[in-house]
């Protein structure tokens, strides 16, 4: 049981050289903020999920939604980050399996911002724009160092995160990352076609109704199968326009300085000493030997497990995705 704070599937792009395509420091102390008004929208989840409550934390002029898994006793922090386009329900599923296991985890798993429910500013969507982030909610929540579980996108953030500050991380879980490389700046030119067809963003076009989105949404890899619990984290993930449209909560200018600025840096420069697990789907991004090859080249306590289901594993196939990450974070007890 826990309390929780709220607040793609990819193509085939054959004129792009990347078959990861083709698979698919501010001194700042926040404060909790109270929110006018909370939201119960338990009805909207299946009653054998938890109940979800709305709250905010206010990080200098960011307020961050997340949930949260109080430790029982001790505390192991464990940070959890969705990827992009995603949302903090993603977790849900291993955040409770986690819980069940070992009652000193302190699980959190923000909607970073530009997601979700947390704030979208016009534009600080960049590295240090989300490290700053990390580092107040690591403040907040009074820890020194956590586990990191990062998807995809956050994958290659939580690289580089601990790449320039290692003494915060205990360890990182890689959930299958979008291209750990950085891409040539002239394929910068490509973006606006990428935004289009790549099917995790399609999600952010302009839909008539409801109805017509969640259509779409139920023939996207993320979702396959379509439960109840997948269904939530498309409803959380969308809202409804002024103008009576529906599209996701995750906004432009977020997706194009995200693709400008962490897609454009290497996300693994330097040797890290840190306990590591890369988590490689079957159906996953990384499938060759050149895209593992960072990985074993720079992580130098490298472990490596493969697990059913595609880039979304842990909402498809979450029962041995789940273990796993339990296993592996079991070592540090």
């Amino acid at each position: 049981m826990f309390v929780a704070y709220w607040k793609r599937e990819l193509p085939v792009v054959g004129f792009l050289p990347f078959p990861l395509l083709n698979n698919l420091d501010r001194d700042v102390k926040p404060s909790r903020e109270q929110p006018g008004e909370v939201d119960n929208i338990s009805s909207l989840f299946n009653p054998t999920l938890p109940m979800v409550n709305n709250q905010q934390i206010k990080l200098n002029q960011i307020n961050l939604t997340y949930q949260e898994w109080p430790p029982k006793s001790g505390c192991q922090p464990v940070l959890m980050l969705h990827g992009m386009a995603d949302n903090s329900l993603v977790w849900l599923k291993l955040g409770d399996f986690l819980a069940s296991q070992n009652p000193t985890y302190h699980l959190v798993a923000p909607d970073l911002r530009g997601h979700g429910n947390s704030s979208k500013p016009e534009t600080g969507y960049f590295c240090q724009d989300y490290f700053t982030d990390l580092e107040n909610l690591y403040q907040y929540f009074n820890w020194e160092k956590a586990h990191i579980i990062a998807h995809s996108w956050s994958a290659k953030l939580a690289c580089l995160w601990a790449t320039k500050y290692p003494h915060r991380c205990q360890s990182l879980v890689l959930v299958d990352p979008f291209f750990i490389n950085s891409m040539p700046s002239i394929f910068k030119l490509t973006f606006p076609i990428l935004y289009k067809v790549l099917p995790f963003l399609k999600l952010m076009q302009s839909f008539s109704n409801y109805e017509e989105a969640e259509k779409l949404a139920k023939g996207l890899k993320q979702f396959q199968g379509w439960t109840s619990w997948q269904e939530e984290i498309f409803k959380y993930g969308m809202e409804k326009k002024a103008d009576g449209s529906w599209s996701s909560k995750f906004i432009k200018p977020a997706r194009n300085e995200i693709f400008e600025d962490v897609m454009g840096e290497k996300g693994l420069t330097k040797k890290l000493d840190l306990p590591s697990l890369l988590v490689l789907p079957e159906a996953g991004l990384n499938r060759t030997s050149w895209q593992i090859k960072p990985y074993r080249d720079y992580l130098v306590n490298l472990q490596i497990a493969k697990v059913p289901g595609n880039h979304w594993a842990f909402i498809v196939e979450p029962d041995t995705f789940n273990q796993t990450i339990a296993d592996f974070l079991a070592s540090f007890s």
